[in-house]
């Protein structure tokens, strides 16, 4: 089925500025509260939120097989469970309805009056039921940085790096969305040249660059997905702020990997753009030498070129980006990530999220974290208001945006932007 949604000479009868993230093209999936305090599950066309459970209740997608209730959910995962052709057929409709040349809607005043919204005036949710979340380690760049600063420089990579997708499984009840504050978390340390830990609030506070995806009910326990097909499982992608405690994670790490360092928060951009969107970008993932085993090599572009942004907004300062990166980079594909996670039989189910691991690039701008922006704090970087920054300082919003762009059509996801805020206080 061809996605006629993706036709670059379309346009919208509704407005799009020019460099808006989301042109006729993008149509990306979401949930939000509208203004009369309904949950919907929306899509958005320039600063323009469309609620789907209005348009489907008006009968717009008529001729596709959807349950009645099917948008007016308070989470994405029973539209994500119906599976790549729904998404394609859904799609494509909405793409046909908001067509410049087309009048259904455009010239129904009464209708637009109840399903397109101004995007102030509605408010984000989280997408989806995050049933599961696995956090991957999937950046030769990142993994050999982090190796280099901890361990013996001559042999950055662990063994096992170079031949499995290494991962964890993460805390998917403190996942939020852009808006939502974080608080610096408690937790033990060790200081520098003792031996007894001490507890108290993190003081390295970092961000970690990152996308997720979202995945479909992709098999039952036992089975597993090979790589060719991974794909069809993956319903789209999100921007990920992996906030991370590094001087928690310093003493609690070794022998089981992450825990409380990480399951604090991670925040998530709102709206999930999907693999069909972002087909017009992919591009060559990076020569992977030794040549992975046969359950997951892979042929053809299996990488995609979306451009990423990361800036620190001190509470009553100027925003400073501080890295620039791409998601290019990553040495392991979703692909080889989803069929490496199902390969011993674990089930993945719609809903869950699968983070890349920090996406940090060949040059000293392009890293992820702060961990590598300062090298430990060695090298503090320099903020537009004149103070400096080592790790996220107590007020900082933290801000990461990302987009594709060729010459025909610019797709972005919007961004996500979150406030660290001190320790929580029990009242």
């Amino acid at each position: 089925m061809p996605i006629t949604a993706n036709n670059p000479n379309r346009k919208s009868w509704l407005e799009v500025p020019t460099d808006s993230d989301f042109p006729i093209q993008n149509i990306p999936f979401g949930v939000f509260l509208t203004k009369d305090d309904v949950i919907t599950i929306g899509t958005r066309i320039g600063d323009n939120a469309i609620d789907l459970g209005a348009l489907q209740q008006l009968n717009y997608f008529d001729g596709i097989d959807l349950t009645d209730d099917m948008f007016m959910q308070d989470t994405l995962n029973d539209f994500i469970s119906d599976g790549k052709k729904t998404w394609r057929l859904v799609r494509n409709r909405i793409a046909e309805l908001f067509d410049a040349e087309n009048p259904d809607l455009r010239d129904n005043q009464n209708h637009r009056d109840i399903i397109v919204f101004k995007i102030e005036e509605v408010e984000m949710q989280l997408p989806v039921l995050i049933g599961d979340y696995t956090d991957f380690y999937s950046s030769k760049e990142h993994a050999t940085n982090v190796g280099k600063m901890f361990r013996d420089p001559e042999n950055a990579l662990l063994p096992n790096w170079l031949h499995i997708p290494v991962g964890y499984h993460g805390r998917s009840s403190s996942i939020v969305p852009s808006g939502i504050p974080v608080h610096r978390p408690m937790g033990q340390t060790l200081p520098n040249g003792e031996t007894t830990p001490v507890f108290g609030p993190s003081r390295l506070i970092d961000f970690e660059l990152e996308t997720a995806f979202i995945t479909t009910d992709a098999n039952v326990m036992g089975e597993n997905i090979p790589v060719h097909e991974a794909e069809d499982y993956i319903f789209g992608m999100v921007l990920l702020n992996d906030w991370s405690a590094r001087d928690i994670q310093k003493w609690e790490y070794v022998p089981l990997g992450p825990f409380l360092a990480k399951n604090f928060a991670s925040s998530i951009s709102p709206w999930i753009v999907t693999m069909d969107a972002l087909e017009p970008f992919r591009v060559k993932g990076p020569k992977q030498d030794p040549t992975p085993l046969p359950y997951l090599q892979q042929k053809g572009k299996n990488a995609f070129d979306i451009h990423l942004e990361v800036s620190i907004e001190p509470e009553n300062g100027q925003e400073t980006i501080v890295s620039k990166s791409n998601f290019k980079y990553m040495y392991w594909s979703m692909s080889q990530q989803l069929a490496h996670h199902t390969s011993n039989g674990c089930r993945v189910n719609s809903g869950d999220m699968m983070g890349s691991g920090t996406i940090s690039g060949p040059t000293p701008d392009s890293f992820g974290s702060m961990l590598e922006l300062t090298w430990g704090g060695k090298n503090p970087i320099k903020m537009k208001d004149g103070t400096e920054r080592k790790f996220i300082n107590d007020g900082d919003s933290v801000r990461m945006k990302g987009y594709c762009q060729n010459s025909d059509v610019r797709i972005g996801f919007g961004e996500v932007c979150s406030k660290l805020l001190p320790p929580f206080t029990r009242k």
